[in-house]
């Protein structure tokens, strides 16, 4: 059985394999473009601003806001979501392997996003306010933050704890629980007689974690939403925690 090496880096091997663009692979182009479009309206930026999407795993984030006029910078720990992303390069659309936890690039860019629960994967609790710190330093003065994170209140309320999803004649077993505060999903499954099994964990962090976050890394939150509507955060309805950040 195929596992991970290290449950402490398990997203090195999950994000890599072919298996986890499979699980995922309904999600939806429209939903991105739609957010992407709102967050856009929003926010304002100018056509010669840069913007970074961080963690952007095959790049669907950065390409729409690409696609919406604007030089777009963005990278992923995964090397094979990467040479996916890279097909689409343009002299405005540029993609590279790095990790969150360190800058891309000082101080250069205008508006950066974290989007889609891509934040949360570190055993210790320093290392996801490096990441935040590392963002902040990629930021010029004045420069914008947008992270987007599931509301972890709604998620454990609702916590489906087995579920089997057939998707390209695979049935993926997913189990749910939370665990030493973490939220830890396991993907077990056969293929071509081959069984593996791959854990995803996410920290249970709330609103009032990631205050203390951006404060640590002297980003002030602006705006918080609850949705990619962008309507208002509710602890107890809401979709996502989306927050707005300034530095």
């Amino acid at each position: 059985m195929s596992k991970n090496k290290d449950n402490l880096n398990w997203f090195e091997d999950w994000f890599n394999s072919p298996y986890y663009h499979v699980l995922y692979q309904n999600r939806d182009q429209t939903e991105a473009e739609l957010f992407i479009s709102n967050l856009l309206n929003y926010l304002k930026p100018n056509a010669n601003q840069v913007l970074l999407d961080v963690a952007c795993g095959q790049g669907r984030h950065a390409i729409t806001m690409h696609r919406f006029g604007f030089k777009v910078d963005a990278f992923d720990l995964s090397e094979n979501s990467i040479v996916k992303a890279k097909k689409f390069e343009t002299d405005q659309l540029r993609f590279f392997v790095n990790d969150i936890r360190i800058p891309l690039r000082d101080n250069q860019y205008d508006y950066v996003f974290n989007l889609f629960t891509s934040f949360g994967y570190f055993e210790d609790d320093d290392d996801n306010i490096k990441a935040i710190q590392a963002i902040a330093q990629s930021m010029k003065l004045n420069a914008t933050f947008v992270l987007d994170f599931m509301n972890v209140t709604k998620v454990l309320n609702e916590l489906i704890e087995e579920e089997i999803k057939v998707i390209d004649n695979i049935s993926f077993k997913i189990t749910k629980k939370v665990v030493d505060g973490f939220i830890v999903k396991t993907i077990a499954f056969n293929d071509k007689g081959k069984d593996f099994s791959f854990q995803e964990r996410v920290k249970v962090i709330d609103e009032a974690d990631f205050i203390r976050y951006f404060k640590a890394a002297n980003l002030k939150i602006e705006t918080t939403f609850g949705n990619y509507n962008l309507n208002s955060f509710d602890q107890n309805t809401s979709e996502r925690l989306i927050l707005v950040g300034k530095k």
